[in-house]
């Protein structure tokens, strides 16, 4: 990933800014979590369907945003394929690799809002 992002214009800055939003806090279960890895990447499944809609919004496919935004997708595959469908509970070692996979999944999220917050202007915002 580059280490600067400058949105060429104003539906570059949008799109920035509503990847920005939807990666807030995408990777952490909600509240009422019940214990399975399925349950745990639904915030990755609304992210990914996030990132469908920007892109479908933003007809510039070969901006920097967008490539921003296909980036994510490539982080939430691997982690997808492997819980989506996993309704089992947690053992210890089971909940070690799904938080190391939802670990991994946030530093390139983090690293993405940190470009994007850069670059759009508001990296004074709070986290």
């Amino acid at each position: 990933m580059g280490a600067h992002w400058t949105p060429r214009d104003d539906a570059e800055l949008t799109a920035g800014w509503q990847l920005w939003l939807a990666l807030d806090s995408c990777a952490r279960p909600s509240p009422d979590w019940d214990g399975t890895p399925a349950e745990a990447v639904r915030g990755i499944e609304r992210c990914c369907a996030a990132c469908d809609e920007i892109l479908a919004g933003y007809d510039e496919p070969d901006s920097a945003v967008a490539g921003l935004v296909r980036s994510m997708f490539l982080a939430t595959s691997w982690t997808m394929k492997l819980w989506r469908d996993d309704s089992d509970p947690l053992d210890a070692e089971r909940a070690a690799l799904l938080h190391a996979d939802l670990a991994a999944f946030t530093e390139h999220a983090e690293s993405v809002r940190t470009l994007l917050a850069t670059g759009g202007g508001w990296a004074s915002l709070p986290r």
